[in-house]
């Protein structure tokens, strides 16, 4: 299938912002504006980072200090209910930034999370802070696919899987700062104080958005023009020929990274104590995580760009798979963190290489739809690895059923993965010649 651009109604301006000449972005050149717009964008995907994973520094003083009746079980729920909510965000903002705009969508994505995170602080009960969470988690599931849309417009298309790649390392970056804020802010002005950092991106991140970033998509296609062609957009396109295949394989690929990537992070603290390791604070193995995320998000942003997203892809899963393989065997404690770091390139690294994929491989009136559908989709795994993780030690099959877990869904995820590289290849359908992108 063959898509021809449509015509669309005149671009919107803003201060400092122009917008590309094209629905796939400026063919060469990376403008002063468009490097504006993707830092803007950046901050804000740091920022969503930091709201997901805030909860996690909290938990522990909810179930002590708040009298709300939670234990670990219940606490477990409620932390669940952002990674719901982003599963709604992903797919629904996608479908909206394709058909409204990036840049409203962002926005309004952005508005939403910060707005809901912050009123967490004020929860009187468990129920309603559950119902912020998840109110929360859709602004945050959809700021992503829609962020990743516009920068993929608005980079030349030689930059835009490294540019997508390096975008997601503020997810982790977002998480460290959680950590290390929480050190701070928590014995000092309780754990209500978290929550309200989230005010910052509504005071001052969104405002940037609303000088710098451009609206690259007209949110309704010029109706009646000569040059028009009526192109299908929306789920229905993604889900027959050409794209039912290898967007399935996308989704399947992102469940299983998600449930290693959100596993591994719910779980890890405790795994590595009935292990009988004695490596400190909770806080220390999520920086080594996260460190190893970061580092993921800049090696794979260059692999992917010199190799092909997919192909790296198929290399970081495989990686993670190994890693956590390696932690079963009892190692030292030296290795034990290099494992972990190993762990958070290739889990986070592949998932910032899907978005790349996703990203390079669908035309510009399908991208936020493609990357809604994919992320959302994926947030299934990171719904249920917490439970699974659960579950597992319930059960009394022991901390390397977890490892192993884990380091199956990376195994699987390098599968379904180069089963992506292969149908891409052989669909002449999904080519370089209809989505500006050279190599798998």
């Amino acid at each position: 299938m063959n898509h021809t651009t449509s015509a669309a109604a005149p671009h919107r301006s803003f201060p400092g912002v122009t917008a590309p000449t094209s629905a796939d972005g400026p063919a060469s050149r990376f403008s002063k504006a468009s490097a504006a717009a993707v830092l803007v964008c950046w901050l804000l995907v740091v920022f969503d980072g930091y709201d997901l994973i805030v909860y996690g520094t909290v938990q522990s003083s909810l179930i002590s200090e708040t009298g709300w009746g939670l234990n670990k079980a219940t606490a477990g729920t409620i932390g669940s209910m952002a990674f719901l909510g982003m599963m709604i965000g992903a797919i629904f903002a996608g479908r909206m930034a394709d058909s409204w705009g990036r840049r409203r969508t962002i926005l309004g994505c952005a508005v939403v999370f910060s707005i809901f995170t912050a009123l967490c602080a004020f929860a009187p009960n468990a129920a309603v802070f559950g119902g912020l969470r998840l109110l929360a988690g859709i602004g945050l599931g959809g700021l992503v696919p829609s962020a990743n849309a516009l920068v993929a417009e608005l980079v030349p298309t030689k930059w835009r899987s490294t540019i997508a790649t390096l975008m997601m390392s503020g997810v982790p970056i977002g998480g460290s700062i959680a950590a290390l804020v929480g050190i701070q802010l928590i014995p000092a002005f309780g754990w209500q104080a978290m929550f309200l950092v989230a005010v910052l991106a509504l005071v001052i991140v969104v405002p940037l958005g609303l000088k710098y970033l451009p609206e690259t998509l007209a949110p309704v296609r010029a109706a009646g023009s000569a040059s028009a062609v009526k192109e299908p957009s929306g789920f229905s396109s993604l889900l027959r020929a050409p794209y039912l295949g290898v967007s399935i394989l996308f989704a399947l690929a992102t469940i299983a990274t998600l449930f290693a990537w959100y596993g591994l992070g719910t779980w890890l603290p405790n795994l590595m104590q009935l292990a009988g390791y004695n490596l400190g604070s909770a806080l220390t193995f999520a920086l080594a995580l996260n460190l190893g995320a970061v580092a993921g998000s800049v090696i794979t942003a260059w692999a992917g760009t010199r190799f092909g997203p997919v192909p790296t892809a198929i290399a970081a899963a495989a990686v993670a798979a190994v890693a956590l393989v390696v932690l079963i065997t009892g190692p030292s404690v030296t290795v034990v963190y290099l494992m972990l770091v190993l762990a958070g390139v290739g889990t986070h690294g592949t998932q910032c290489l899907i978005i790349a994929a996703v990203a390079s491989h669908y035309p510009g009136h399908l991208r936020g739809t493609a990357l809604g559908w994919a992320l959302g989709t994926g947030r299934i795994g990171a719904v249920v690895a917490p439970q699974v993780g659960g579950l597992l030690l319930a059960a009394g099959l022991g901390v390397n059923s977890n490892f192993l877990a884990f380091a199956g869904a990376g195994a699987i995820a390098a599968v379904l993965l180069a089963a992506v590289g292969l149908k891409l290849k052989s669909k002449l359908s999904i080519s370089p010649s209809s989505t500006g992108v050279s190599n798998v």
